[in-house]
């Protein structure tokens, strides 16, 4: 009988043979993905230092790869905060290495969209990443990588310092890869388009392979407060943070440990979950058994005194911000925004944002055009799984005088520190019955609203017709009452119609 081998496997190795599960699933979807995670991580390195954003993108054909494929250089330039030279090529070469596994909402989750786009050019072109990165210092470092597959480590290939005569601060990528460009483009341009919606404060340029340019220019310079770092909810931890904690810990009791480690956990909070608990508050949490600390998670999951998660580490696009990018993207004859109070879900904060725009710009459509957003993120594919859809779907929209086929778009947004996709790939939100809860009031709010304004179209309407008819008889009427009564000299008839039309301002 044949013995198994065994051998251990690289993160890069997995998503190499697994590439997939981030998304880049074919030529097109691939050349979507690569340009959406350079865009996002732009605009973070940006927000994260309140710059408003100015990222140019370039996408270059460079020769015919198959016959549905080409090989193309996407070039990505941004005015973010720059990365420091000692984390550049492990940034850019190693997968799972990033930013963004603290608890803070950000655009990226997972830490591989940007790293799978330049593992994936490298895979499908074999040439190497040039990457280009000041903090605004004295110098600018350049870089070409490439990625050690089986090791996930970051080959460097070339490394350049140059002076920075004008304390420019960002990065710019430039990498080649495979894609098809022709059938991503209706994505890509669409995800502009809304990614400019929900960053109204961005200036975001695009140059595809043809040379056309997409130019999406900022409506203000206001911008949200940038996210904030916080400690674990206990309703959010599991066995394996609690481990992971506890090694890094310099806490020497549990009280200190609770109040230390996790959110909105003080002293008298901390003492009464552990005698809920049954441990000694001064024990010592590098002495507890696994046993233990499996208990310890059991009971932090069970206590139901802890005070909810604190929003005030999201940062929400705002009901003023998300109006004036939705007016200059769609510009609609009218718009109603409404902005929920922070809720949670698992011990993770989170805020939903809703707009509903009518008429204008609004694409004409059967059903209601819908714009899903989470963490200023366009969610563009999976529409049908995405729990906005359902809450949607399942809206009794006759109530609110609401017919599908009506100029009407739908603009929904999510953020929270830890976003519940479905997949790695950052496509559509779960059902979790918080967040539909929450959707489903936001729905309802905003739809009551423009209840109110169909229904005063409705009887302009109605008025504009009734005094149509006045307007076509009453001469009539009053030229045949002046020749019954042998007059001359006709009624004056406008004061009549003033006297009955009871919309006048609004027909104004």
């Amino acid at each position: 009988m044949a013995q198994a081998t065994f051998e251990e496997m690289s993160a890069s190795d997995f998503f190499y043979r697994n590439r997939d599960i981030a998304g880049l699933s074919n030529p097109s979807r691939s050349v979507f993905v690569a340009i959406r995670e350079a865009v996002e991580n732009s605009l973070d390195a940006a927000e994260s230092q309140k710059i408003p954003p100015d990222i140019y993108v370039r996408l270059s054909f460079e020769s015919e790869a198959t016959k549905d494929t080409q090989v193309y250089k996407l070039r990505v330039e941004d005015n973010g905060s720059g990365i420091p030279p000692r984390f550049i090529p492990s940034a850019f070469g190693q997968v799972l290495y990033g930013s963004k596994y603290k608890l803070k909402q950000a655009r990226g989750t997972f830490g591989l969209g940007g790293k799978m786009a330049v593992l994936y050019g490298q895979i499908t072109t074999h040439q190497p990443v040039l990457v280009t990165s000041s903090t605004g210092q004295e110098k600018i470092y350049s870089f070409k990588l490439m990625i050690d597959i089986q090791r996930n480590k970051p080959i460097i290939l070339d490394r350049k310092v140059l002076i920075n005569k004008d304390n420019w601060h960002g990065t710019i990528i430039e990498f080649s890869l495979e894609g098809d460009y022709l059938r991503a483009m209706p994505k890509i341009i669409e995800y502009f388009k809304q990614t400019a919606m929900v960053n109204p404060y961005a200036n975001l340029t695009f140059v595809d392979p043809k040379g056309r340019l997409y130019k999406f220019k900022r409506a203000t310079t206001t911008m949200p407060e940038p996210p904030k770092e916080t400690m674990p909810h206990p309703y959010g931890v599991d066995v394996e943070l609690l481990q992971r904690l506890i090694q890094i810990t310099e806490f020497t009791n549990m009280s200190t440990f609770l109040r230390g480690h996790f959110h909105r956990v003080g002293e008298i909070t901390a003492r009464n979950f552990l005698e809920f608990a049954g441990i000694p508050a001064n024990k010592n949490p590098k002495k507890l058994t696994h046993e233990e600390i499996v208990r310890l998670m059991q009971n932090l999951k069970k206590y139901k005194d802890f005070l909810p998660p604190d929003a005030s580490c999201l940062s929400p696009l705002g009901e003023e911000l998300l109006k004036a990018g939705v007016m200059k993207e769609l510009n609609p004859e009218y718009l109603v925004v409404h902005q929920r109070k922070p809720s949670t879900y698992a011990g993770h904060p989170f805020i939903v944002e809703m707009a509903m725009a009518y008429g204008g710009g609004v694409p004409k459509r059967s059903n209601f055009v819908i714009y899903r957003f989470a963490n200023k993120i366009p969610l563009l594919y999976d529409e049908a799984s995405d729990v906005a859809y359902r809450v949607i779907s399942n809206m009794n929209w006759k109530r609110y005088k609401v017919q599908p086929e009506m100029p009407i778009a739908i603009v929904v947004h999510i953020c929270s520190t830890k976003v519940p996709y479905k997949t790695v790939g950052k496509e559509f939100i779960s059902d979790r019955p918080e967040v539909r809860r929450e959707e489903a009031n936001a729905i309802r709010e905003v739809a009551r609203q423009i209840q109110h304004f169909l229904a005063r179209q409705e009887h302009v309407h109605n008025e504009k017709k009734r005094l149509g008819i006045f307007s076509k008889y009453l001469p009539k009427i009053a030229e045949f009452s002046t020749t019954l009564a042998g007059e001359t000299k006709k009624p004056d008839i406008e004061k009549l119609l003033k006297s009955v039309q009871k919309y006048g301002a609004e027909e104004d």
